[in-house]
């Protein structure tokens, strides 16, 4: 099996990365192995590329990547090799919705990220890497300048529900709405996008069967990549509907569960758990 995987797509927060947002010395050694292989190692993260630079360059990846939940797929010299944008009348409607529901918002373009003002989840965010946020006068002048690859809405956990619901009753099927696994947080791109498409696309001008690809992640978002893979993995700590999709669970972020994957089906060394 360690001669058959020839990309492997891995998700980054709650996959790659441990508790502390950093890489362990396993999971380094695991992905450097796979490397030496000649195993295609592709980030697949929703963060810009702006938040894996430092991480590209320690484990010297060579390989394309996949950001912004498959809305951006970056060449390894960091030029853009697919870029996907949402239409502009999309954007207004769904950051009207958000504040319909007492949600904050963030739009995304490229590697900047914009918003009415820096609250504690614009920090936080900019605590995982991103970009640090802009702040703008209003919606109406960013959609006049830049384009708007996804918005990401974010409020109260109890209320994620309705307004994921809104949006998709409201725009139907004008958007496609996803989530990482974070609490209070929704993502929303353009329709019929996601790290699996990205992937799917990034398989065939690589010329490798899904076969021959391996895929792991930890939330809703990683869905559809463990989909369009011949070995989707879940974390220990994925979310219940990642793991009921997934072919194979490992142990969580916090336990190497990345080289556990690639350790048995990439390098052919340990066991992972079923």
């Amino acid at each position: 099996m360690n001669n058959n995987i020839k990309l492997v797509a891995i998700d980054l927060d709650g996959t790659l990365l441990n508790s502390r947002h950093a890489l362990s010395a396993r999971n380094r050694s695991a992905i450097e192995s796979a490397q030496r292989q000649g195993v295609e190692v592709v980030l697949a993260t929703g963060k810009t590329r702006h938040a894996a630079e430092d991480l590209i360059d320690s484990l010297g990846i060579d390989s394309p990547g996949i950001y912004m939940q498959g809305l951006i797929t970056y060449n390894a010299d960091g030029s853009v090799r697919t870029r996907i944008v949402m239409a502009r009348e999309s954007v207004a409607r769904v950051i009207a919705l958000g504040e319909e529901f007492g949600f904050g918002a963030l739009a995304y373009s490229d590697n900047r990220t914009f918003a009415l003002r820096v609250d504690e989840f614009a920090t936080k965010m900019t605590e995982y890497g991103e970009p640090h946020v802009e702040t703008i006068a209003g919606w109406l002048e960013l959609l006049n300048k830049f384009d708007i690859n996804k918005v990401v809405l974010y409020g109260e956990e109890n209320q994620v529900t309705a307004l994921r619901g809104a949006i998709e009753a409201r725009l139907d099927g004008a958007v496609h709405v996803t989530r990482a696994n974070v609490d209070g947080m929704i993502e929303v791109l353009p329709p019929n996008t996601s790290k699996g498409q990205a992937v799917k696309t990034l398989l065939e001008e690589l010329g490798i069967d899904s076969s021959r690809a391996l895929a792991v992640g930890d939330g809703e978002n990683d869905i559809e990549m463990l989909q369009a893979v011949g070995i989707g993995v879940a974390m220990g700590n994925a979310t219940q509907m990642l793991k009921d999709v997934a072919d194979v669970i490992v142990p969580s972020n916090d336990e190497d569960g990345v080289a556990v994957a690639l350790e048995e089906f990439v390098l052919g060394e340990k066991a992972a758990q079923r």
